[in-house]
């Protein structure tokens, strides 16, 4: 028996993605110049947020549509008015995360399924709410994916639990740059069998701290160091749950010589020392 470890699209190993919150006025700089080196992110929008007038702090439908979704990032749910979801009881939640996806899906005309907690959004609790009961109503509300904080996942594996996902560290914690050097000096196809899982480098923060700590040099050193590696996929948040659901939904028989693939994307997996490709549809024999 062998193990059969997820790769990214062509192959891939590892993989990059960022995660910003607010939908301030400096998340145009900053989508401008992660577009700049290849990367890819996701911004956290809360939905009152979204203004009428351009030039404030708030960015209007128009700039959200500009600068993000027409570079290939993603928005995604960050409550109607940033309320933590630890901190609300049950219908409380439910109407600050569904009166966010609702607006964001009306302005945009798109599907919005993703979300990042706002505030001390699940470290917290109180109203009698615990985890339990805030996964609950987002996974009733189809809410497939949400960014927690609190830790460092700089072991950089993808998530076990979607609804408490941990990126790997905010933009100014101090051990970043020797994160960022110990995962590109991962070899995901060389070592012990069972530890080479792809591997996921997750950076989350917001861009007005680049503002207000006058460090928008740091992004720039960021990006230099992670962008243009042909081992690593570069995708939004979304990307990756999609991806990643993709690989989940094949189908082995019981003794793993028949594989097929009942959904749409084609999936990239390695089955011992072998990289397969699987295309929609298709069942292929290991």
């Amino acid at each position: 028996m062998k193990y059969k470890f997820i790769r990214f699209p062509e192959g891939k190993a590892k993989a990059v993605t960022l995660s910003y919150d607010d939908g301030c006025r400096a998340d145009i700089r900053f989508s401008e110049t992660i577009t700049r080196y290849g990367l890819k992110a996701t911004f956290n929008i809360p939905s009152h947020r979204i203004s009428d007038k351009e030039g404030g702090w708030d960015l209007t439908k128009e700039e959200i549509k500009k600068h993000f979704l027409d570079k290939g990032h993603e928005i995604a749910i960050h409550t109607a008015h940033h309320l933590a979801n630890g901190l609300q009881n049950t219908a409380d939640g439910i109407k600050e995360v569904l009166d966010c996806r609702l607006r964001l899906e009306q302005e945009f005309g798109i599907i919005v399924r993703g979300m990042a907690y706002p505030d001390s959004g699940i470290r917290r609790f109180r109203n009698g709410m615990g985890y339990d009961d805030v996964k609950r109503y987002l996974t009733d509300l189809n809410i497939a994916y949400s960014r927690t904080l609190g830790g460092d996942n700089n072991g950089f594996y993808l998530p076990d639990d979607w609804h408490a996902w941990m990126p790997t560290a905010h933009h100014n914690n101090p051990k970043i740059f020797e994160f960022i050097d110990e995962f590109l000096a991962i070899d995901c196809n060389k070592g012990y069998q069972s530890t080479l899982d792809a591997r996921l480098f997750y950076i989350w923060g917001h861009s007005f701290e680049f503002d207000n700590n006058n460090n928008w040099d740091r992004l720039d050193e960021i990006c230099e160091k992670l962008s243009g590696k042909d081992d690593i996929w570069y995708a939004t948040n979304g990307e990756i749950y999609d991806y990643v659901s993709a690989f989940n939904s094949l189908i082995f028989s019981a003794d793993n010589s028949i594989v097929h693939n009942p959904g749409a994307k084609t999936v990239w997996f390695n089955y011992g020392d072998t990289l397969y490709t699987i295309k929609s549809g298709e069942t292929i024999n290991l």
